[in-house]
């Protein structure tokens, strides 16, 4: 594979943004094998955004040969209060996060937050160092990272550790690409500002577009986090241990308005999980209603849609089934204990 075949992987969607294209360029003619990585709080239970689409994303890079690690940010999940804040639950979820990662990214490096603190002694040092280069004001400007607002007025001095102990973690794993959400944006311009003042490597900066939630999209200001599916909304999105009838359930009451193709979240789930895994997308329907269609290219899905060629009855129906094709392999083969789920959903 060449370099431009590489980039092509890590460019496709779900990605929105790279930062920068040319340095990712110049990154895979000096090292075949760059080092990436990926953090992730421990909360609630998997779903298709933060399992499937991030994890399929994972899978491109694997693809390019880059050497993948999902980092499991044990310290910033009690941080910011998840999980009833218990270090007990959080141990117990990250190994079923660890689980979930490894059947859905075979090969990929898991790596807890804890074990990494207590290998590098170094760490607490180098965070500190960190953190001179840091105001106040600047750490209140990225709480957004962890779902705070920057007016926050009533909150804890741990929260304030959060965003310096992400950016010295992408030092410390000597990164050479770093993957995310769009709403984990500032903290990788926020690395790539003072590393080079630490005369440390900076990474290329890699972000994908977060799954929207089922949901009518709310209000709000912030359009890289419109109405994303949310672990602690039952409502939003499709879990991974859903059983089938419930993904059709949820899919049907989906917000899916007629010839709107702006923050659709069934459009979206195409776009970035079924054409991600399928070469072709087989709508079935009756010949009083056009007959069956199969499409091989998103874009003329979404023409289809916007011109009223495609119902979203028929739209709902189809997403539904490929998603059960995708869902039903992982759910039977992760293993989810009465006692874990229970766990779960009482510190929801």
């Amino acid at each position: 594979m060449d370099i431009l075949e590489k980039v092509d992987l890590i460019e496709r969607p779900p990605t929105e943004e790279v930062v920068t294209h040319d340095e990712l360029i110049e990154l895979f003619k000096t090292n075949s094998s760059p080092k990436h990585y990926i953090g992730l709080e421990i909360s609630g239970f998997l779903h298709l955004g933060s399992l499937i689409s991030t994890g399929f994303k994972i899978n491109d890079f694997v693809k390019a040969g880059v050497k993948c690690t999902v980092f499991l940010a044990d310290w910033h999940t009690l941080i910011n209060d998840k999980l009833g804040g218990d270090w007990d639950v959080i141990t117990k979820v990250s190994k079923y996060y660890a689980d979930a990662f490894k059947l859905v990214c075979p090969g990929v490096n898991i790596v807890l937050g804890s074990e990494l603190y207590d290998s590098r002694k170094e760490y607490w040092r180098e965070f500190v160092e960190f953190t001179k280069h840091m105001s106040l004001k600047r750490t209140m400007r990225t709480l957004t990272i962890m779902g705070r607002t920057e007016d926050e007025t009533k909150i804890d001095l741990a929260k304030l550790l959060y965003p310096p102990m992400q950016a010295v973690d992408i030092h410390s794993l000597d990164l050479d690409i770093v993957h995310s959400g769009m709403d984990q944006r500032k903290i990788h311009m926020l690395v790539r500002e003072i590393f080079p003042k630490m005369k440390w490597k900076v990474p290329v900066a890699v972000h994908h577009k977060l799954l929207p939630g089922l949901s009518k999209p709310a209000d709000t200001s912030d359009s890289q986090v419109l109405g994303k599916m949310s672990k602690s909304d039952p409502n939003s999105g499709v879990f991974i241990h859903n059983s089938d009838d419930e993904i059709k359930k949820n899919i049907s009451k989906a917000w899916c308005e007629e010839a709107n193709t702006q923050n659709n979240p069934l459009l979206e789930i195409a776009r970035t999980i079924i054409f991600h895994e399928f070469n072709e997308m087989n709508v079935e329907r009756p010949e009083k209603f056009g007959g069956n269609i199969s499409y091989t290219d998103y874009n003329q899905l979404e023409t289809d849609f916007a011109e009223k060629k495609l119902h979203p009855g028929d739209l709902k129906q189809t997403v539904g089934n490929y998603l059960i094709k995708i869902i039903s392999p992982i759910r039977e083969k992760l293993n989810l204990s009465k006692e874990l789920r229970e766990t779960i959903e009482k510190n929801y």
